[in-house]
């Protein structure tokens, strides 16, 4: 979550937009659970993610992590990124790259849900300047080549 958060703070496109973002974050979390080449790891984290109780974890940690303004938000994601990107390789390496690459994923969903810079709907750019830095910064955030 924090990953699509990032890039959503990057460039926050009104509430519809942020919508937006939202649901297609929430698809991308869970597909990995009808992908047969997801590693377990990933598997573990989006059948925890299912649960009531796994997600309310995930709110009380995101929730902690950014009691901050909004305009915080992206940088409070990108250091708590670093921290899941250094456990994942002392705790998980077998399965490090194929997560980070997950979180990358989520994030690049999240910012092609919506156009940025358009009116109602129409015109702008599927992901705007300030989403493509983000995507860049979440990708050395987490160690890996966007």
């Amino acid at each position: 979550m924090l990953s699509a958060m990032a890039v959503t703070a990057a460039d926050p496109s009104g509430l519809f937009g942020i919508l937006k973002e939202s649901m297609a974050t929430g698809r991308t979390l869970l597909d990995p659970k009808a992908d047969p080449t997801s590693n377990e790891l990933i598997k573990a984290v989006v059948t925890e993610f299912e649960s009531g109780e796994g997600r309310q974890a995930v709110r009380s940690q995101v929730q902690s992590r950014l009691r901050v303004a909004v305009t915080d938000m992206k940088g409070k994601s990108m250091a708590a990124l670093r921290e899941v990107s250094a456990l994942l390789d002392s705790k998980a390496p077998g399965d490090a790259a194929g997560f980070k690459s997950w979180l990358h994923h989520i994030a690049e969903n999240a910012a092609e849900a919506t156009s940025e810079g358009g009116f109602m709907g129409f015109g702008g750019t599927q992901v705007s300047d300030a989403e493509k830095a983000t995507l860049a910064e979440l990708s050395s955030a987490l160690g890996i080549r966007a």
